[in-house]
């Protein structure tokens, strides 16, 4: 049997499709429900169109959701889904990576199910650098259970369950990923589907956690929370364009531009092209492949935590490191290698054991 191992060189050892697929083929029979207007129709319309680019059996593709809107994604795809309990879906999500190499697995979550009760499953996936693929769709809502705030709504939301405004801090996925030593962290939006699918295809090549924070507006609940960087009147300024290997510069005219703190602090800060000594030579030039998290760090702070005024959009990180799935196979094989197969029985009873008497 064939496997993937180019273009996508995270497929490795993924069963190839037989021949050239479409979209078609990955469109299950199930009527999508979100709301009108839902950001969701847009990033699963761009995610149907993208799969037949991996050459990937269907049935060697897993979707894994938690709760949340986002998480009816397993359902409006042909191909293995697994709607599994909140937050958590990470963790289900590593088992079978780990027990199945010939999967290409991905997680599909939201701001709620993967902040808040599925923090630390999370975070752990990303730290041991488990070879599978998060997509976080932030709303920065509550959106399936009405519109409460969420663990990125910015502080003074008004909800139900905030009638006087929100007093939390809110997370930064990108900065929170960077901090769990992810390897991979994008983000992208989901009215973009050009750069949306450039996303995919770098989250898809790369062998091990890939996360990627998808911008993704709820018109019920949440509308306009990211008109800044999706109004033509605004945008120019607003996006802050991630390129590998270019200088990182914006707005219209390419007025505005990314330097480093000249204090040393390691802090980057948006300034005027037209101010600086040097003109664009002196503006930073964007390198994902930076071993240092602190870089990419410094780079996602550049994203407020309040109302979205600004936001650096593109790959924040990609480097390579041991892949957890790997490393524990390794190491079945070795234990085989030395003790046999084992006993089942042996190991549930252990060798610490005792007998309790009347």
């Amino acid at each position: 049997m064939s496997t993937v191992d180019l273009g996508f060189p995270g497929l490795n050892g993924v069963p190839a499709a037989d021949g050239p697929q479409n979209r078609k083929e990955f469109v299950s029979d199930q009527e999508v429900r979100w709301c009108p207007g839902c950001g969701d129709y847009a990033v699963l319309a761009a995610f149907q169109s993208f799969l037949p680019e991996l050459g990937v059996k269907r049935e060697n593709i897993v979707m894994v959701s938690g709760i949340g809107c986002s998480s009816r994604f397993p359902y409006y795809l042909s191909t293995y889904g697994v709607h599994s309990i909140h937050g958590r879906a990470p963790t289900i999500a590593t088992g079978l990576a780990v027990t199945r190499p010939d999967l290409n697995v991905w997680v599909i979550t939201g701001d709620g199910d993967a902040l808040s009760i599925g923090g630390n499953h999370l975070i752990h996936t990303m730290r041991r650098n488990v070879n599978l693929k998060i997509l976080l769709f932030n709303n920065r809502i509550y959106g399936l259970t009405k519109g409460q705030y969420s663990p990125t709504s910015e502080r003074g939301k008004v909800t139900k369950s905030t009638p006087m405004g929100s007093v939390d801090t809110p997370f930064n996925p990108i900065s929170l990923a960077l901090g769990a030593e992810a390897k991979f962290v994008a983000r992208t939006i989901d009215s973009d589907r050009k750069h949306l699918t450039e996303v995919l295809r770098a989250a898809a090549a790369h062998r091990g956690t890939a996360f990627v924070e998808i911008y993704q507006n709820c018109p019920i609940f949440n509308d306009n929370a990211f008109d800044a960087i999706k109004d033509p009147k605004t945008r120019d300024d607003a996006i802050i364009p991630l390129r590998h290997g270019e200088p990182i510069r914006f707005g219209k005219d390419g007025r505005l531009g990314v330097v480093r703190d000249p204090s040393g602090t390691g802090r980057m800060s948006v300034v005027e092209v037209a101010t600086l000594p040097n003109g664009e030579a002196d503006l930073v030039v964007h390198d994902a492949h930076h071993e240092d998290s602190a870089y990419a760090f410094a780079l996602s702070r550049l994203t407020g935590g309040g109302v979205l005024k600004q936001a650096p959009i593109g790959i924040f990180r990609s480097v390579q490191r041991q892949v957890y799935d790997d490393l524990v196979r390794e190491q079945v094989a070795t234990a085989k290698s030395q003790q046999g197969e084992g006993d089942l029985q042996s190991l549930v009873t252990g060798s610490d054991t005792w007998t309790v008497t009347a």
